[in-house]
């Protein structure tokens, strides 16, 4: 009996030391190499041939430096207005959006993921909401706030994210809903993007409604309190950012 539990304690021992190195290694390994390909991607081909419908996979790799400036102003104002200040985790939006919930009761839930949250689950991870899921997105999210810079975390989720039926990445978006590439992006185009974050499936930038519009005027209003987006290298300067925030609160 002591070897089986021996033998099942070193089992579980190299799995876990296995499971550590093997995380750790990629994480190292996307702060330098492009995130061609993600775990959504591949579901969402699963999805589509289960459905008997084409193939949709558009999606290019384009650095920060090819990206609109406005395009991170606008994730940020709608997705993570203290993303330049957090360390992955935005407590206070947490605890808003435990607090709305429980006020809610059996509404709709309000969610505090963060931009780092989001990255590593399109980076690394399955969609759902089981604790499991999301204990293995709080790993990752520490280890990629740890080993990259924010610049990296921003330019891998601008292009990993999806943004319509088979679209991934902003550059894909540029292409197929405006006709034009990431980096000539306007404001415009880059709030109406950041529009449809919630639900792309649902929530359309190439065909929007009138309630759409409205989020993008929202989004717009909002890019004002948010800094320019610091480029690879700068320092941030959370006074300036805590600044922003402080005037459109006032």
């Amino acid at each position: 009996m002591n070897f089986i539990f021996k033998k099942i304690r070193h089992i579980i021992r190299w799995t876990l030391v296995a499971f550590l190195g093997s995380t750790i290694l990629a994480v190292v390994a996307y702060r330098f190499v492009p995130v061609y390909a993600t775990p959504l991607m591949f579901i969402r081909t699963a999805e589509q041939l289960k459905n008997g419908n084409n193939v949709r996979w558009h999606h290019h790799w384009v650095a920060m430096s090819d990206i609109s400036p406005h395009m991170p102003v606008a994730v940020m104002a709608s997705e993570d207005q203290r993303f330049l200040l957090h360390h992955g985790f935005d407590y206070d939006a947490i605890e808003k959006a435990a607090k709305r919930n429980m006020q809610s009761g059996g509404g709709r839930k309000l969610g505090a993921s963060t931009i780092s949250q989001q990255t590593a689950k399109n980076v690394f991870l399955w969609p759902g909401r089981s604790w499991v899921r999301k204990g293995f997105e709080a790993y990752f999210t520490a280890l990629i706030e740890m080993m990259w810079s924010k610049q990296r975390i921003m330019e891998v989720y601008l292009n990993s994210i999806e943004m319509g039926d088979g679209i991934y990445g902003v550059d894909a978006v540029a292409e197929y809903h405006f006709n034009k590439t990431a980096a000539t992006l306007s404001r415009a185009d880059c709030a109406l993007i950041a529009a449809t974050l919630p639900n792309p499936h649902i929530y359309s930038s190439k065909n929007p409604s009138a309630y759409m519009r409205k989020r993008q005027a929202k989004i717009q209003h909002e890019m004002k309190f948010i800094p320019s987006f610091p480029k690879e290298g700068e320092d941030i300067n959370p006074n300036t950012v805590a600044g922003g925030l402080y005037k459109k609160k006032k």
